[in-house]
């Protein structure tokens, strides 16, 4: 029987079971024993699983698995929390800058303040030169680590948004999947709601979708070059997302196969992404899972 300390943590509502697998005792649980972990009703319930492991030039490396028990790319919000766990683990500092690894490579991340259980968390987000075009849907399709499909809508609650993330996440158009964001413009700030692959749902926020439905409203809205700040309102929370705009340069190779209608440009260029927002501890506890072979 193995013995899991577990930690639970959210971000806008997007909530996650964290673990300290620094010993590696925990390395060996497979997709079926994650999934459960995460299931909502025979488990602890989290839209995903990370583990804080050690690394040899990092202070930590954060492993990610979808609610699915599958490994994921990279999650805004569970960057920020990580960043958030590892500074209640005494791994990092509050106020100080510090740098760590994920499944697509190096992250800076600041916990800018602590309160009791919250804690405000500043993580940088991968640099976007290159993003895919509907001039006439008025659809973007942007990588911030998670591929992401983002839509304008007039009215973002009226959307079924399982119902019609489902059809675009698991289209013919996307072997690969995607994610499936639908984003209307409000006066002081974007509401976006978020059909997550991998949870096969919609999250009450997604931190990655945040800042590509920031980069695609900047697009769409045509902002000048210069530094930005974007305000997204999720279901359970607020984020923010800020970015250095610039012009870009034409894509010389064009990366993959698009569906009917879409181009690959870069004529702009988002540099200095940051995503922001609180990250909360829920609660901790212990759960006893059968060993794998047992």
């Amino acid at each position: 029987m193995l013995s899991i300390h577990f930690y639970k943590y959210q971000g806008a509502g997007n909530d996650f079971i964290l673990v300290d697998n620094r010993q590696g005792e925990f390395s060996r649980l497979d997709y079926r024993q994650i999934a459960s972990l995460c299931d909502r009703r025979f488990g602890i319930g989290a839209d995903g699983f990370m583990m804080l492991e050690r690394h040899a030039r990092y202070p930590f490396c954060m492993s990610f698995f979808n609610s699915d028990g599958m490994p994921g790319s990279m999650c805004g919000n569970g960057g920020r929390c990580i960043a958030a766990f590892a500074r209640d683990l005494e791994v990092v500092e509050t106020g100080k800058k510090f740098v760590f690894w994920s499944s697509d490579g190096e992250h800076e991340a600041t916990v800018l303040s602590k309160m009791k259980n919250q804690q405000i968390v500043r993580l940088k987000m991968k640099d976007v030169a290159e993003y895919a075009y509907s001039p006439e849907k008025h659809i973007y399709l942007i990588d911030t680590g998670s591929p992401h499909y983002i839509r304008f809508v007039e009215d973002c609650e009226g959307i079924p948004v399982e119902q019609e993330g489902k059809k675009i996440r698991f289209s013919k158009d996307f072997p690969q999947g995607i994610n499936v964001d639908f984003v209307e413009v409000q006066p002081q700030a974007l509401q976006v709601r978020t059909y997550e692959r991998g949870v096969e749902a919609e999250t009450y926020s997604c931190g990655t979708g945040a800042t590509a439905s920031s980069m695609a409203y900047a697009l769409e809205a045509g902002f000048p070059d210069g530094h930005h700040v974007v305000r997204n309102l999720a279901k359970g929370g607020t984020l923010q997302v800020d970015f250095l705009l610039e012009a870009g340069k034409a894509v010389e190779n064009q990366p993959d196969m698009l569906p009917s209608g879409f181009h690959w440009t870069g004529n702009r260029k988002f540099s200095q992404v940051f995503l922001e927002g609180l990250a909360t501890f829920v609660f901790d506890g212990w759960i006893d899972m059968e060993e794998q072979g047992s």
